[in-house]
């Protein structure tokens, strides 16, 4: 299970490393919406609905994403990928495990709770590399964060509601894609969505990514607990540096080595 969900962090990092390198972000994230729901809407009709106790959790969810990816594109709009990136997505670990711990009866033991931590905070030092984080770009990643924190914790509890963790992930990635467009619409306009084939092919191929990424993460988070599921798929930033490096000619500072090893640390104590 555990090389599942760092699968699925490779999979987050390419696709948030295709959306953050997009001119234009908003119409983006619409496209990848669209396309998700579209692979859903086919995919439901040859598999059984969850169970009707998980409805509530999937509407919910749908909703959450819908902020969540309206705050992504805010956060990348105000700052560089390197500090929105790991506020948005170190907070998140910290809010799950307190929110499962909450609302779901999971407490992590010493070593787990331990690796939700070094994940955390290794990966929240990575946006004050030799710099300060403009205030303008700090409550927009915290708000992302939250976001993420909430649906995580809704599609965890959801999940085991449903019996069946691939028709709820259909389901609840249905509705964002539904309900995005129309925001996009109010902002832009209909005729606006049509682009070149090339970018318009990424962005379909960013949204595929990102559905099953995170189709794997429900299904990691309806056999363990939430909290450690969150903080491996955190260690996403790992690969995004990986990527930045391979692929964008980035450098990698011994700051930045250093913060990963304390991730790479935390992810081998909750697989532990």
């Amino acid at each position: 299970m555990t090389a599942l969900v760092l699968f699925a962090a490779f999979l987050h990092a390419s696709w948030n490393a295709l959306l953050r390198g997009g001119a234009d972000r908003l119409w983006a994230m619409t496209i990848m919406c669209i396309t998700t729901s579209a692979v859903c809407a086919i995919a439901v009709i040859f598999i059984a609905p969850p169970a009707s106790a998980s409805w509530p959790y999937v509407a919910a969810s749908g909703i959450l994403h819908v902020g969540y990816n309206l705050f992504l594109v805010r956060t990348y709009r105000t700052g560089d990928l390197g500090q929105t990136y790991p506020i948005a997505r170190g907070s998140s670990p910290v809010l799950v495990t307190i929110g499962s711990a909450l609302f779901a009866g999971e407490i992590p033991g010493p070593v787990s709770l331990l690796g939700v931590l070094l994940v955390s905070g290794g990966i929240v030092s990575l946006a004050f590399e030799q710099r300060r984080l403009p205030s303008s770009t700090l409550p927009y990643a915290l708000i992302t964060g939250a976001f993420i924190g909430a649906y995580s914790v809704t599609d965890g509890i959801g999940v085991r509601l449903s019996g069946d963790p691939v028709s709820y992930t259909l389901w609840m990635e249905l509705f964002p894609g539904i309900l995005f467009p129309f925001l996009y619409a109010h902002r832009r306009s209909w005729a606006s969505l049509i682009r070149g084939r090339t970018e318009t092919a990424l962005a379909i191929g960013g949204g595929i990514v990102s559905m099953v990424g995170y189709g794997i993460i429900i299904f990691a988070m309806a056999r363990g607990p939430m909290g450690s599921v969150s903080a491996l798929r955190e260690t996403s930033v790992v690969f995004a540096a990986l990527i930045g490096v391979i692929f964008l000619g980035e450098r990698l500072s011994l700051y930045r080595m250093a913060a990963c090893c304390v991730i790479a640390l935390g992810a081998v104590c909750i697989a532990g």
